[in-house]
C-alpha cells in the first residue's frame, strides 16, 4: 500500500513515518518551495506528545532541540502566583524551525521523499485508487491520500466543500528567542501571565537565556501577511504599552528584544469542529482534522497523536474499517482540548471583573480540585503493541 501525505510541516513528516511503520509506503508533498525560514515561534510538547513520538522512534532526536518545562505557574498581573502544576516526565519548549528541520532529517534518512514546492490542487478518489493533482500541474497516484495541510486545509475543502473554517480567538500571537534575557532563571518554569491588557508567557534558562510569548487582545482578526504588514519596532512599542502596568518581567523582556527576532505570528484560531475527517480514500489529521489553538499548548501532540493512531489503524484494518475506527479513537479527545483551549482564550482577554473573579477564584480551585483537572491530556498513551479488530 502506498500513501500521499499532503503536508510537510509538523503532522505530516511523522505521518509518513507513522505508515512507514505500518508497512505503508509514504511520500511527503509540501506547498512551500521552501524550507522553514525561523519565522515561527515556539511551542510545547506535552507528555502525551512524546509518548507518540516514543512509538515511531523520534522522541530522542526531539528531545535534542527541547528544553524541559517541569511546571506551568499561573501568574496575575501584579506577579502573584495563582497555580502551579507539572508534569513527569516534563514538557519541552521548542521552536518550531528546529523542530521542522528535524522532522523532516530524520523522515529522510529513513528513505522517505519529501517534496516541496507541490501545492495540491485537487484530489480524485478513483475507488481503487486516488489521484493527486499538483498546481504545477503533476499528478502522483496512491492507495491513499492524508490531508496533514494544516487550519486552512486544501484536503478538509475536497472531503467536505461545506467543511467549516478557522474562528478567530479574538488574539494576536508574537514572541521572541533571547540569547540574553537579564532575568534570573525561572527554575525550568513556564510563567503564565494574566496582564491588565494582554497575556504574557516566559520560561529563563539557567544560562540567562529564554523566550516569551504575547497574546494580545484585538477585536478585528489580522491574517499573518497584515499582522507582519507592520514593522516589529511598532509591535514591540505597542506590546510595551500593553504591558507597562504589569509587575511583571514583561517590559524588560520585550524592551530586551532585537526588532529583527520578533516573531509576529498573527491570529490565534481553531476549528471547534470538523464534521467530516475521511471521504473515500482521503483522510485529515493534525490541524487539517483539529486544529486547536496554541493556548492548548497541545497542538503539535495531538497531531503526533492522531498520526500514530491513524497508521495503527490502517495496519490493522481496510481503509474505510481503519478511516472510521479512528475517528471514533480521536474526536471527543481532540473536541475537548479544543474547547478548553477556547476557554482559555477568553480568560486571556478578560476585562475588570473577569480578571477580579480569575484571580480570586484560581487559586481555590488550585487548592481544591482535584490536580487531574489541569493534567488530564498528559495522560493520553497510543497502545501501539495493541492490535484493531474487525468491528
Amino acid at each position: 500500500m502506498r500513501a500521499i501525505v499532503i503536508g510537510g510541516g509538523i503532522g505530516g513528516p511523522v505521518a509518513a513515518m507513522a505508515l512507514r511503520k505500518a508497512g505503508i509506503d509514504a511520500s511527503v508533498h509540501e506547498r512551500y518551495d521552501r524550507r522553514d525560514d525561523g519565522s515561527f515561534g515556539a511551542l510545547s510538547i506535552a507528555p502525551n506528545g512524546v509518548q507518540a513520538l516514543e512509538v515511531v522512534g523520534l522522541a530522542d532526536a526531539v528531545r535534542a532541540i527541547g528544553t524541559p518545562m517541569t511546571a506551568m505557574e499561573l501568574q496575575s498581573w501584579t506577579g502573584r502566583t495563582l497555580g502551579r502544576f507539572g508534569s513527569e516526565p516534563p514538557q519541552l519548549l521548542v521552536w518550531r524551525a528546529d523542530l521542522h528541520r528535524v522532522l523532516r532529517e530524520e523522515a529522510v534518512r529513513r528513505g522517505i521523499a519529501v517534496e516541496h514546492g507541490r501545492e495540491l490542487v485537487d484530489a480524485v478518489d478513483h475507488g481503487p485508487h486516488v489521484t493527486a493533482r499538483f498546481a504545477d500541474g503533476s499528478e502522483v497516484d496512491a492507495d491513499l491520500l492524508v490531508g496533514a495541510d494544516g487550519i486552512r486545509s486544501t484536503v478538509r475543502r475536497i472531503i467536505d466543500p461545506a467543511a467549516p473554517g478557522p474562528r478567530y480567538a479574538g488574539l494576536l500571537g508574537f514572541g521572541a528567542r533571547l540569547a540574553h534575557t537579564g532575568e534570573p532563571s525561572t527554575g525550568g518554569a513556564m510563567r503564565l501571565v494574566s496582564g491588565k491588557r494582554a497575556f504574557f508567557g516566559y520560561q529563563v534558562h539557567a544560562d540567562g537565556s529564554g523566550g516569551w510569548f504575547a497574546n494580545l487582545p484585538r477585536k478585528a482578526s489580522l491574517t499573518t501577511a497584515q499582522a507582519r504588514a507592520t514593522g516589529p519596532q511598532e509591535w514591540l512599542a505597542v506590546l510595551r504599552a500593553a504591558f507597562t502596568p504589569d509587575r511583571t518581567p514583561a517590559v524588560r523582556l520585550v524592551d530586551a528584544t532585537d526588532p529583527a527576532d520578533l516573531v509576529v505570528t498573527g491570529a490565534l484560531e481553531d476549528v471547534p469542529s470538523v464534521p467530516r475527517w475521511s471521504r473515500g480514500r482521503l483522510v485529515l489529521v493534525g490541524d487539517a482534522a483539529h486544529a486547536t489553538s496554541p493556548s492548548s499548548g497541545q497542538g503539535a501532540s495531538l497531531a503526533f497523536e492522531s498520526a500514530v493512531q491513524l497508521a495503527r489503524c490502517l495496519r490493522d484494518l481496510p481503509h474505510d474499517e481503519a478511516f472510521r475506527a479512528y475517528e471514533e479513537l480521536r474526536r471527543d479527545r481532540v473536541e475537548r482540548i479544543i474547547a478548553q483551549a477556547a476557554r482559555t482564550n477568553r480568560d486571556k482577554a478578560a476585562g475588570p471583573v473577569g480578571r477580579l473573579l480569575r484571580d480570586t477564584l484560581l487559586p481555590l480551585a488550585f487548592k481544591f480540585a482535584d490536580p487531574s483537572r489541569f493534567t488530564w491530556q498528559f495522560d493520553h498513551r497510543i497502545e501501539w503493541d495493541d492490535v484493531l479488530s474487525h468491528a
